[in-house]
């Protein structure tokens, strides 16, 4: 039955406004927390010159990986967009906390789900 429903232990995350290095910094670091359908081979690529990017990757949170990451360093901020229940986006937030600053732009809450647009920088 779990795995016919979706998954509320999940978070999609959409990240923007930085460049192609500091979106795969952004991933490497999540993916060393938790399972995710981006590939350490899945290398965020940049498409067209002046349009911005977007680059998606969703996140299982409901187990942690041992031993986990370390703040991470970016060259710029990275503007992310995280979408998933609540608990999960809870505990992805406090995972996000610990490996850079966070900097709350909005938050949208809704029946089941919660959204936040956040900006991450070097701790």
């Amino acid at each position: 039955m779990g795995s016919e429903r979706a998954h509320p232990e999940s978070v999609s995350v959409e990240i923007s406004g930085c460049d192609k290095h500091d979106a795969r910094i952004v991933f490497d670091t999540l993916c060393a927390c938790y399972t995710s359908d981006r590939c350490s081979d899945d290398v965020p690529e940049k498409f067209h010159e002046t349009r911005p990017m977007v680059w998606l990757g969703t996140f299982d949170v409901a187990a942690p990986r041992e031993g986990g990451a370390r703040p991470a360093r970016l060259s710029s901020s990275v503007d992310a967009d995280v979408h998933g229940g609540y608990w999960a986006v809870d505990r992805f937030r406090t995972t996000l906390d610990s490996l850079f600053t966070v900097h709350d732009l909005s938050t949208v809450s809704g029946d089941q789900e919660e959204e936040l647009h956040i900006r991450l920088e070097s701790r």
